[in-house]
């Protein structure tokens, strides 16, 4: 057994086999996943676990250089675009409008769905290099 880090086999599995500018996106319960992209889904019930909680767990495994939100957040999510953007301090936040960003999410290696259930709750990082 692992003894720190990611413990869910599939999120762990994907991290190792991600290189730089892959993409993995963590999702509210509502975002819909293309068949493209490999569906983590860890919601167990509304809210829980939180995308807060996903984030930060994986944003400790992974160089994340890159990071991608719903143009949306910023007038019907203000607490959460800050809360993302506070973890992120010294990458540029970039912003897609919803429509794009759902799009976006067909190449990403994986979409981890949460139980967050707050609107444009929904993020695709990009991964960087340790070097």
């Amino acid at each position: 057994m692992k003894k720190q880090g990611i413990l869910n086999s599939e999120i762990a599995t994907v991290l190792a086999h991600m290189g730089h500018t892959d993409s993995l996106a963590i999702a509210d319960c509502g975002l819909p996943i293309p068949e493209e992209a490999q569906r983590i889904d860890l919601a167990v019930s509304q809210g829980l676990p939180s995308f807060l909680q996903v984030l930060d767990a994986v944003s400790k495994d992974m160089v994340v250089e890159r990071v991608i939100l719903a143009e949306e957040i910023k007038t019907k999510n203000v607490g959460l675009e800050a809360a993302i953007k506070a973890r992120f301090p010294s990458i540029g936040i970039e912003y897609l409008p919803h429509s794009e960003f759902k799009a976006a999410t067909r190449s990403c290696k994986a979409v981890i769905r949460t139980g967050e259930a707050s609107p444009y709750a929904n993020v695709i990082l990009y991964s960087g290099v340790i070097f």
